[in-house]
């Protein structure tokens, strides 16, 4: 999400048409899985092997992470420029990860484009997209992952931003949308989970430390009262046993880096970590642990690299990419960049890997499962809902296990200070 248009979501949702006929088909509904409170929990822009790749060598060996000796090449010439360990919590410049530079990075399979795309004034060889986090940095995160149940073939939905990608995971398509659009004045009239939860008599709430992302559509801003509500409460509703059956958790999307926390660049990646960390200890902490799941995820991978080429992916719809001149010339055929994910909850199958290709519809998928719900798009219909995550037959987490600090390196956070942010509000 760049700074000019998390600040135009801003002014948006703070002031308070797609063509898709859905819904498609029916999920099966299970009503034997025993989770009753779904929380999700999508961050900014990572990939898999800049953020969580390391776990192959620190204590996950299942996980697919960078091979060793891979790289990019250099674009100002001489030796490609391998992944190498990042000293720095910030970045001196946002990355590429629109449309165009997302499939540039790609390279039809090959993702050897992530330097040429980035390279700028202030990073000529776009060095800074193979820069990787690991345990020392991201304890928190390193602890989780290791627990509880990843994956390790989890793509963004789309080759582009953040509002596209988020929508898949709302709506189940991007309804032709390749670039973070400001919707109309009364917000995006697309069809979206919240519809079919209401119909469905499911409770659901948004809980957003900022802005609500869900609000650039129309049915969440005219259902707002009582399901919109400030982060403060999710913490309330969790500490109460109060939780909604679906519940989605919105970060800060723009401010200082030392304030922002949906770890987007260049905001600091531990101030992230450590909210992220407030979430989900206030979810193990709550009478409503025993009975939830919570997807953690990011939206798009920020133009960090990674090894893996997306697979094809379903078209959701007869909807195409609304393309621009000189816009990259392809289809909503392909999943976007390789993503870190995992699933916290009593039910998560300890210290395991999927392998399945899952995406941003699959979460989706999983709630739709859940709680009987049709799909809304042929993505969603046809998307995996993840349940080799679980182990509902043999819980191994009812008492919650201990996990690392996130702890804020001050030296950092200072130099954090320093760099340009994303001040857009």
């Amino acid at each position: 999400m760049n700074r000019s248009i998390t600040a135009a979501m801003v002014l948006v949702l703070s002031a308070g048409p797609g063509v898709v006929t859905g819904p498609v088909a029916a999920a099966t509904s299970d009503q034997h899985i025993p989770i009753q409170h779904v929380v999700v929990l999508m961050q900014e822009n990572r990939s898999f092997d800049s953020y969580v790749g390391q776990l192959q060598f620190q204590g996950q060996p299942e996980a697919a992470g960078e091979p060793l000796g891979a790289g990019n090449p250099n674009p100002i010439g001489g030796a490609p420029i391998a992944a190498y360990h990042k000293t720095n919590y910030c970045e001196v410049a946002d990355l590429a990860h629109g449309w165009t530079a997302a499939h540039q990075e790609w390279n039809n399979g090959a993702m050897n484009g992530f330097t040429a795309a980035n390279a700028v004034t202030a990073d000529p060889t776009g060095s800074r997209t193979m820069g990787y986090y690991d345990q020392t940095d991201l304890p928190f995160y390193y602890g989780l992952y290791n627990q509880f149940a990843i994956g390790d073939h989890y793509f963004a939905s789309l080759l582009g931003p953040t509002f596209p990608n988020r929508f898949y995971l709302l709506a189940g398509t991007s309804f032709g949308h390749i670039s973070n659009d400001v919707p109309p004045a009364t917000g995006y009239t697309q069809p979206t989970v919240f519809n079919l939860l209401d119909r469905a008599h499911v409770s659901w709430k948004i809980y957003y430390s900022q802005v609500p992302f869900a609000d650039l559509f129309a049915y969440v801003r005219n259902h707002a009262p009582g399901n919109v509500v400030p982060i403060s409460q999710y913490y309330l509703d969790a500490s109460s046993g109060n939780l909604p059956q679906v519940a989605f958790v919105d970060p800060i999307f723009a401010s200082s880096n030392t304030t922002e926390n949906d770890e987007h660049p260049p905001s600091n990646v531990q101030v992230g970590e450590n909210f992220t960390r407030q979430v989900i200890n206030s979810l193990m902490a709550s009478p409503n642990w025993r009975s939830s799941a919570l997807f953690l995820t990011y939206d798009e991978h920020g133009g960090f690299y990674d090894h893996m080429a997306p697979p094809a992916a379903v078209i959701p719809d007869s909807i195409p990419p609304m393309l621009q001149p000189g816009d990259y010339v392809a289809a909503f055929d392909r999943y976007g960049v390789r993503l870190p994910v995992v699933v916290v909850s009593p039910y998560a199958k300890p210290h395991s890997v999927s392998h399945v290709v899952n995406d941003h519809t699959s979460i989706l998928r999983f709630i739709e499962t859940r709680f009987g719900l049709p799909a809304l798009t042929r993505r969603d219909a046809a998307a995996n809902p993840m349940l080799e995550f679980f182990d509902f037959n043999h819980p191994a987490f009812m008492t919650p296990p201990a996990l690392p600090p996130a702890p804020i390196n001050q030296a950092q956070l200072a130099a954090c200070a320093l760099m340009p942010s994303n001040t857009g509000v």
